[in-house]
């Protein structure tokens, strides 16, 4: 059996996908406008160490395997390949023609993977330096590349469209608006932003709502990058960005805690904490907004040891269901008041990240290597695969602390255009 005719098995015939190897074989339809090429022993090596998606990612990372055509569409057609489908002559078939010497050759991973030994030296999951490590792992990697894929709003979280037409930048800054008016942010009051990346959510509030805001993050890249742009802007009265953990703020007595995209690092032992500790940190009457990814029902593997994700964008990162996350707020003490889920608006987000990756290749690749730019080009294309057919969400759940005698402070109907 052909090597090509190996690959063309595995991703099924009905793909549209062509194929050629470094043994010469072809297969799949003459003329696709998608096309895998094998070009060495290699990636045979790392599939077979890791049959699926991570040796698959391995091999095309370290450039053993080259795709030809858009990306995006090429996981779409494949998104639900398997090893399983082939027969058990076809697999004896395949390590026949293969030869004994791809199979057994060990080679290492590349190195833009996150070693678990590495991680586990620095504790269990979610440990304070491990979470650091974590986070450095993937946010410390270019302020420049970020720019690049990311575009002026520096925002690494899901937009809103307001419309089909609306440009990345309309949408992420009606993201932070919506959030904002969610909240109920008004001149002098405080916000505590945890996880807040580059700054986005804190100078906005600052900014459009006069609120003195507070951001963390355990990205120090970050941290100079958005402090810089707060002194900058002149918001430096108002908008503060530091370097540090969420659990080490002492401030407390805040209106409004937004939390955009950090949930999805907290790990599923440490959420009720998480809502505690932010309980805490509001005065009654306050309002939280949990804006983050989750797992369409409680079913799924929250947790995914051996997954592409998980080795090579969020060491440790663990999905959970939003009807979980929101008993979780109801048993710390929130009242729930508001959910919704923007599934379609991350999917069209990821898409505009894309589009700006491409725009950027080359400078991008100078910038941060081949491989890491493979990373995010396989990264972002599978997750708009993902938020297209469900197999994860994006919500956004709205809670506020009752004061003492039960009372939310929260209008009949919020005079705002709430889906």
């Amino acid at each position: 059996m052909a090597l090509a005719t190996i690959f063309e098995k595995i991703v099924g015939t009905e793909a549209n996908v062509a194929f050629q190897a470094y043994d010469g074989s072809k297969a799949g339809p003459d003329g696709s406008d998608l096309s895998i090429e094998v070009k060495s022993p290699i990636a045979v090596a790392y599939l077979a160490q890791a049959p699926g998606e991570l040796g698959l990612a391995r091999a095309y990372i370290s450039g053993h395997i080259d795709v030809h055509g858009d990306m995006y569409a090429l996981l779409d057609r494949m998104w639900n390949i398997t090893t399983n489908d082939l027969t058990t002559q076809e697999k004896i078939a395949a390590v026949r023609a293969l030869g004994v010497k791809p199979l057994l050759m060990r080679v290492p991973p590349p190195p833009q993977e996150m070693r678990q030994s590495a991680l586990a030296k620095l504790g269990s999951r979610h440990a304070k330096q491990r979470d650091a490590e974590a986070i450095h792992h993937h946010y410390d990697v270019s302020n420049r590349f970020y720019e690049w894929v990311l575009g002026p709003s520096m925002a690494y979280t899901c937009a809103v469209f307001p419309s089909e037409e609306s440009t990345l930048e309309e949408a992420q800054y009606a993201k932070f608006d919506l959030v904002a008016r969610k909240l109920d942010l008004k001149p002098g009051m405080r916000l505590l932003d945890v996880g807040c990346g580059w700054g986005g959510m804190v100078m906005h509030a600052a900014k459009h709502y006069g609120v003195k805001a507070l951001g963390v993050t355990l990205s120090r890249q970050q941290a100079e990058w958005a402090q810089k742009a707060i002194a900058d802007a002149g918001l430096q009265d108002l908008a503060e960005v530091r370097f540090m953990d969420y659990r080490d703020v002492k401030e407390s007595n805040f209106d409004a805690v937004s939390s955009i995209g950090l949930t999805e690092h907290i790990g599923k032992a440490n959420v009720p904490s998480y809502f505690e500790f932010l309980y805490g940190k509001l005065k009654p009457g306050g309002r939280i907004l949990n804006h983050c990814i989750t797992r369409p029902t409680g079913k799924e593997k929250t947790f995914n040891k051996g997954g592409f994700i998980n080795r090579y964008v969020f060491p440790d990162g663990e999905l959970e269901s939003v009807g979980w996350l929101v008993r979780q707020m109801e048993d710390t003490g929130f009242e729930i008041r508001h959910e919704e889920n923007l599934r379609e608006h991350y999917a069209k987000t990821l898409r505009h990240w894309c589009d700006n990756l491409d725009a950027n290749w080359s400078d991008a690749v100078e910038e941060v290597g081949m491989g890491t730019a493979r990373v995010w080009a396989l990264y972002m294309a599978g997750c708009i695969v993902g938020f297209e057919r469900n197999k994860v969400q994006l919500h956004q759940v709205l809670g506020v602390k009752l004061d003492k005698n039960g009372r939310s402070g929260v209008p009949l109907r919020p005079s705002l255009d709430w889906p």
